[in-house]
């Protein structure tokens, strides 16, 4: 069985377990408890060195251990539902708002939270290298984050999913991104972002949602 390590609180494994199941695949779980600062224990080094979370580890051994590999890889080996589109156009289309969405989105609001959090303090950047936070990168974090909503709420007009008219991948980073935006105390409003208000509650009534 595949063994998901994970932390229930951050964003990043919640795009996993959402992954998973909206692949409906069976794993077992691991928590690592990020606030404990679990994930640079000797134990977990041992599984992903960088001691990041989301890991996921193979019935063989292999670790795979951020979303994009951990997507290629279920993609690979379950390909129904696909959720990095089914067309080579489709595939691209996916591909191009996944990478939009992480660097224009979830970027900004982790560029945001990590820099502004006191119990983010040494700790600007993931990873096992301490990295001082910078106050100026939490402000532009702030407008970046304001912008996504905007730009992302004029692309879901007249759209039901965000890339190639199906469910994807781009959509559950979508929705993590402005569901974890809470913590800045940033939310899209009805009155300025209807579109992506209307999605957002189109994807909470997924069940993968709840994972």
């Amino acid at each position: 069985m595949l063994t998901l390590y994970d932390f229930e609180l951050a964003p990043n494994p919640r795009r996993a377990r959402i992954f998973l199941a909206e692949k409906n695949i069976d794993y077992k779980k691991v928590a690592i408890n990020l606030r404990e600062l679990e994930q640079f224990s000797d134990t977990f080094k041992a599984v992903n060195p960088r001691c990041t979370v989301p890991a996921l580890v193979s019935e063989e051994g292999s670790c795979f251990a951020d979303n994009a590999s951990i997507a290629a890889y279920l993609e690979a080996r379950f390909p129904e539902p696909p959720l990095l589109g089914r067309t080579p156009e489709d595939k691209g289309d996916v591909a191009y708002w996944q990478a939009r969405i992480e660097s224009d989105g979830l970027g900004a609001v982790a560029e945001a939270f990590r820099n502004s959090n006191p119990a983010m303090a040494k700790r600007g950047l993931p990873g096992t290298r301490p990295v001082e936070q910078i106050p100026a990168l939490a402000e532009r974090g702030l407008q970046r984050t304001a912008a996504f909503f905007d730009d992302l709420n004029e692309h879901l007009a007249n759209r039901e999913f965000i890339a190639a008219n199906q469910f994807s991948i781009a959509d559950i980073t979508a929705l993590v991104t402005v569901d974890f935006a809470r913590v800045l105390k940033l939310q899209p409003t009805e009155e300025n972002h209807p579109h992506l208000c209307a999605w957002r509650e189109r994807m909470k009534q997924r069940p993968s949602a709840k994972a």
